[in-house]
């Protein structure tokens, strides 16, 4: 008879206390200051972001090797940071969250090899990947190992590019080199008032250069949202953060081989609505938002808006069509009247790689009357960054739907997903103005020696505007020569796109063979 074998107690009590030590993290204290900040434990951030009980959590043992400083008299499992994987909606992804109450959630070498070993999983799986940073940096007494660490993950950052959806949550502190991994991911979230990124903070800066600048003026949630672009999305505390997180992955596929599931809708592919057609003011300088025109034509008037308070002349974000994810690019009219500029110009080429790399179709409504002037622009470089937008329009091989709702002048015409970038189907409204420029600016230089007299001249002027206007300024000339596939009625929008979206379910388009392009960074 075999000999029946028990697991020694002693290993049993010594595994059931190095977990529970693990999940206490820093102790009740630290968890208690940071309720008190407004901010949850890594734990709880966890819990609120995966599927209820999917949690999986690896290298929840590991300790760090650091015997510096008599950090070797100091030591915790899992050495502050969690990581694992789990489900969101039943889709698998991998997540880490840093533990600000151990070490003050400080990189060091045994906790960059976690997160380093989770994203390889994720690679190997095509998962996505999900960061909840509230890190204090590198751990100083670690010396460059810890640096190390963050260049380990970098690397991983960078090969995961186009491959599996990255998403970075700022909830705490993120600075000096830690805030250049969320940097090559995907989407940035922030929490306001609480979370904070810089690459050197306001007293190095006073020290530097003389400059007086608070931590919220200098890295807060609103800098990154409305100022430097750093971050897509700002959110009022750590569980509207990780709520929008949650609803971001249900726009997006598993990896780039990967479809993104259909959301059934009860919403009519053939709906029609008539408000569109009084929408686009007949005047061309009148204003209105575009964002009332993509309710009207999404499923169930969802839009998903990504970066809203960046570069406000365009705008970006994720929607249905008949259950499918489109990624949608827009002029804005009520903002700069949708003119292209430095920012907006790389806010919507960053959006349209994304979208290009992972198999969601492009729609693009346009109304935009040129690029921005002024010497702000030219010096800043707006010939380059104005590139970027046509070289990724250019570049993209997957179904691209143009609407022109009124203006498309001149070179941004060009660049605004016009056929002569490989946009598959463009739709125009009979509002549309398509032309070099607008009526009143080519009448001025083409008749400016006819209307030098000064008798009669304002009736002779918008005489020659209308008939410039009617000559070229309109959607007929171009659709007489294929460069506009149909003029449709503003009530048609969502049927026409549905069906040419449909029609293009098995598009193949292909590249020249090349490494990579050059594109204009």
């Amino acid at each position: 008879m075999t000999k029946k074998t028990e697991i020694p107690v002693d290993r049993l009590e010594e595994l059931h206390r190095r977990h529970a030590r693990a999940e206490e993290g820093g102790g009740r204290e630290r968890k208690d200051r940071q309720h008190r900040e407004g901010k949850l434990s890594a734990r709880e951030r966890i819990q609120l972001l995966l599927d209820e009980g999917s949690f999986e959590e690896l290298d929840k043992l590991v300790r760090h090797r650091c015997h510096n400083f008599g950090m070797q008299h100091n030591v915790i499992d899992g050495d502050g940071f969690i990581t694992g994987h789990g489900l969101i909606h039943g889709r698998q992804v991998f997540v880490f969250a840093q533990d600000f109450t151990v070490f003050g959630g400080s990189l060091s070498e045994a906790n960059a090899q976690k997160i380093v070993k989770i994203m390889d999983l994720a690679l190997k799986t095509g998962a996505p990947l999900i960061g909840l940073n509230d890190s204090g940096g590198a751990r100083i007494q670690e010396g460059v190992v810890s640096l190390a660490g963050y260049a380990d993950i970098f690397l991983r950052n960078t090969l995961a590019s186009g491959v599996i959806p990255q998403i970075s949550a700022i909830m705490g502190p993120c600075a000096g080199g830690a805030v250049y991994s969320p940097a090559l991911t995907d989407f940035v979230f922030m929490v306001d008032h609480t979370s904070h990124m810089f690459v050197t903070g306001p007293d190095v800066i006073k020290t530097v250069t003389h400059e007086d600048v608070t931590k919220e003026e200098l890295g807060g949630a609103m800098t990154h949202n409305a100022t430097s672009g750093v971050a897509q999305f700002l959110a009022a505390d750590d569980a509207d953060c990780l709520r929008t997180i949650r609803e971001l992955l249900t726009f997006l596929p598993q990896n780039n081989l990967d479809g993104v599931p259909p959301v059934p809708t009860k919403d009519p592919e053939d709906r029609a609505d008539s408000e569109l057609d009084r929408l686009i003011p007949t005047e061309s300088n009148k204003p209105y938002d575009i964002k009332d025109v993509i309710v009207r034509v999404v499923d169930d008037g969802h839009f998903f808006e990504l970066a809203e308070h960046f570069a406000r002349n365009i705008v970006i974000g994720f929607g249905r069509m008949s259950g499918e994810t489109v990624g949608i690019v827009a002029n804005q009219p009520a903002h700069l009247a949708g003119c292209l500029d430095i920012d907006s110009s790389t806010k919507a080429a960053r959006f349209v790689r994304f979208c290009d790399a992972f198999e969601i179709p492009i729609l693009t409504f346009e109304d935009v009357p040129g690029f921005l002037p002024g010497t702000a622009q030219e010096f800043g470089g707006i010939i380059r960054h104005g590139a970027k937008l046509l070289y990724a329009y250019a570049e993209a091989t997957v179904p691209k739907i143009t609407v022109i709702t009124r203006k498309a002048y001149g070179g941004a015409y060009c660049v605004m997903g016009s056929k002569h970038v490989r946009t598959d189907i463009n739709f125009a409204y009979p509002t549309a103005e398509i032309a070099v420029m607008g009526p009143e600016g080519a009448v001025n230089i083409l008749y400016r020696r006819e209307l030098q007299d000064p008798e009669n001249a304002e009736d002779a002027r918008q005489a020659k505007i209308e008939e410039y206007r009617n000559r070229f300024a309109n959607p007929f000339v171009a659709a007489e020569r294929g460069y506009i596939d149909d003029v449709i009625e503003p009530r048609e929008t969502r049927s026409r796109v549905i069906r040419a979206l449909r029609m293009l379910a098995n598009k193949a388009d292909t590249m020249p063979r090349k490494k990579h392009g050059n594109i204009p960074l």
